[in-house]
């Protein structure tokens, strides 16, 4: 069942998702050559409990960490260790809190030193597909025609979304209906509506987009090795078919980013 937020319910996201963005900011500035994802999964837990929040990753299904940490070609589900970040390597970091029964999700994927030029525009491509595709979470919409613009924006770059994993509704679960893919044609599937939270989240490979699981039982990387980035946030539709509120970027607007990103 798809769950429809009340005003009092979407304020205890916006404090979960105010939080989370706290602690992806701090993880973000520790990121650099030769820290290791272990020591970046440590911070974020330290951070989410210090702010009176849970981990919502950490046990899930077994998962055995705080944080996701995705290098090159790993799509999502990395999971964090002591190898060292070298120069020019990518890394999407995907995280996830529960703050008073309410959930925060959110991934973003930066260059580690410097990067090639091919995988500075996917990472900024993936961005941009983004917030294109939340301009289409609007109420009397449909989900599918999230995805069919994050899929358009990115193949005009060369670059495809990947379609065995997708977006999702969340509130007090970190995983809800209705699933968000990242591709497909417009005008199908469920019709939104407003008090409706979504992570949209676009996987955007540089390759072809099928994916498989690594032994670890986690890892889903691409099969062909090519990079993949991450962008995500938690959002939530709002009534008369205004922009969609971004629960995890708290102040910002749909406008003031799609022009700070420059899609």
């Amino acid at each position: 069942m798809i769950g429809i937020r009340n005003r009092l319910q979407l304020q205890k996201m916006r404090d979960a998702g105010a939080l989370l963005r706290e602690v992806l900011d701090k993880v973000r500035e520790r990121i650099e050559p030769g820290v290791t994802t272990r020591r970046l999964d440590q911070l974020a837990e330290s951070l989410i409990r210090k702010g009176g929040a849970i981990p919502s990753f950490l046990h899930y299904n077994g998962y055995p960490a705080s944080l996701c940490t995705s290098v090159d070609d790993q799509v999502v589900h990395g999971i964090p260790n002591d190898v060292p970040l070298r120069e020019g390597q990518i890394l999407s970091i995907d995280g996830g809190l529960t703050l008073d029964g309410w959930q925060a999700d959110s991934a973003f994927t930066v260059g580690i030193g410097q990067i090639s030029a091919k995988a500075r525009a996917l990472i900024e491509a993936t961005e941009r597909s983004f917030y294109q595709g939340i301009a289409q979470a609007r109420e009397g919409k449909r989900v599918s025609d999230i995805g069919h613009a994050v899929q358009s924006y990115v193949e005009r770059f060369g670059f495809k979304p990947v379609r065995a994993l997708c977006g999702h509704g969340i509130g007090r679960r970190i995983h809800e209906e209705p699933e968000v893919p990242n591709f497909g044609e417009p005008g199908r599937g469920v019709r939104l509506r407003a008090g409706m939270t979504l992570a949209v989240e676009p996987m955007i490979v540089t390759g072809d987009w099928p994916v498989h699981r690594l032994p670890d039982g986690w890892t889903e990387v691409t099969d062909d090795g090519g990079l993949c980035a991450h962008y995500e946030h938690t959002i939530a539709v709002t009534p008369d078919g205004a922009d969609p509120e971004i629960l995890t970027l708290p102040g910002a607007t749909l406008a003031q980013m799609l022009a700070e990103v420059g899609a």
